[in-house]
């Protein structure tokens, strides 16, 4: 998301102050960095950074503890680091001796990659080594789908902490046309078909939500509807790796900056159709109208999900619950990129290929007319 945010703020000055796409792309860049380039730069130094206010954004990506202390010693040579992400980066601003202002953003169910905490990071770096900081936060944090594993209740008795409702974001400023989107997809992804039903209803009409079954449908669907300077394409989970038969290959890694700015007469972008984004680049960003291919690593047996990946040739179980949620999260991403509508395409499936099962997909098919999404012709 970074480096799509610094090219678009980059082609923007260079278009208004005609300077050099070189210089754009450094006055940029002193704004708006990777995390991770400020966490290695504050490395260097003990001194407090320039900056008094610093905007986290995604910030339910941020390492845990294990992560990060396996990374600082296997890549920066550093054996003696000892924190979470989290808990380094509230320790450089906190090394300003008046004041100073952390603002994370925060997307609820999210985490999608391994060791990325969540809100929990935060909180627990908060409650070990910083309870004299002032924490301003929403009323929802204590909501399963935030808080993740940490007791809201408890922390409160230790830590400054300071409710506020106007610090939700309740209306989807992504989906403009759909305020229930969110709690649609969060209904569909926790087995609610009913609730999920009922929210689809409300919306329908301004943000349509459709089934195909077959891909050439699902992308004229999207050309269909895209005008002018609006934007779509096609998303799909990164486990999606038999979705390759239908030509979507997840493996082939996109370059974001040219599949989101680029014109519909450029291969490499988004409107053309062809290259697709996973969950990993796509996730912070959105389009007009997006289209989401469902494969069968996230799958339905009678009323619950099942989890798979593939590996070699074949279909393998997913165990480890974390590894669940984050897929769980991949396709909570994918559902609410779209600004204006969806169309979600599921394979038919094929009997004579072991691995792409008629009956692998059905069901998925089943599940999401259920929740009220009418299937096209």
């Amino acid at each position: 998301m970074v480096k799509v945010l610094q090219e678009a703020l980059a082609k923007d000055l260079n278009s208004r102050q005609s300077i050099s796409m070189l210089e754009a792309r450094r006055q940029t860049k002193t704004f708006i960095q990777n995390i991770h380039h400020f966490r290695d730069e504050s490395l260097e130094s003990e001194l407090p950074p320039a900056d008094r206010v610093v905007v986290f954004d995604e910030a339910q990506r941020a390492w845990d503890q294990h992560h990060t202390v396996k990374f600082m010693r296997q890549k920066k040579g550093r054996v003696n680091f000892n924190s979470s992400e989290p808990e380094f980066l509230i320790e450089v601003l906190d090394r300003h001796e008046d004041w100073c202002v952390i603002i994370a953003l925060i997307g609820g169910g999210q985490e999608i990659n391994s060791g990325e905490a969540g809100l929990s990071e935060w909180f627990k770096a908060l409650e070990k080594r910083f309870r004299h900081w002032d924490i301003y936060h929403s009323k929802l944090i204590s909501s399963s789908e935030y808080a993740g594993n940490i007791n809201y209740n408890e922390l409160t008795n230790v830590l400054k902490t300071h409710p506020r409702e106007a610090l939700h974001l309740s209306v989807s400023l992504r989906s403009f046309r759909a305020g229930r989107l969110s709690e649609f997809v969060h209904h569909l992804i926790n087995n609610n078909a009913s609730r999920a039903f009922d929210c689809l209803a409300a919306i329908q009409k301004t943000f349509p939500i459709v089934l195909t079954r077959d891909l050439a449908k699902a992308k004229a669907w999207l050309k269909q509807r895209t005008r002018g300077n609006e934007l779509c394409g096609v998303t799909a989970s990164s486990g999606g790796r038999r979705l390759k038969a239908e030509g979507i290959d997840v493996k082939a890694a996109i370059e974001p900056e040219n599949w989101f700015l680029n014109g519909p007469e450029d291969v490499r972008s988004c409107q053309y159709l062809e290259d697709v984004a996973t969950e990993f680049s796509i996730q912070g960003l959105e389009l007009d109208w997006v289209a989401v291919a469902w494969d069968a690593d996230l799958r339905r047996d009678s009323d619950n999900w099942v989890y798979r990946r593939f590996s070699g040739t074949k279909w393998q179980n997913i165990n480890k619950k974390d590894k669940q949620q984050y897929l769980l999260n991949a396709y909570r991403v994918l559902l609410t990129r779209a600004r204006q509508g969806m169309v979600i395409f599921v394979p038919q499936g094929d009997r004579s290929d072991p691995t792409r099962l008629p009956e692998f997909y059905e069901p998925i098919a089943n599940y999401l007319q259920k929740t009220g999404i009418p299937l096209i012709d």
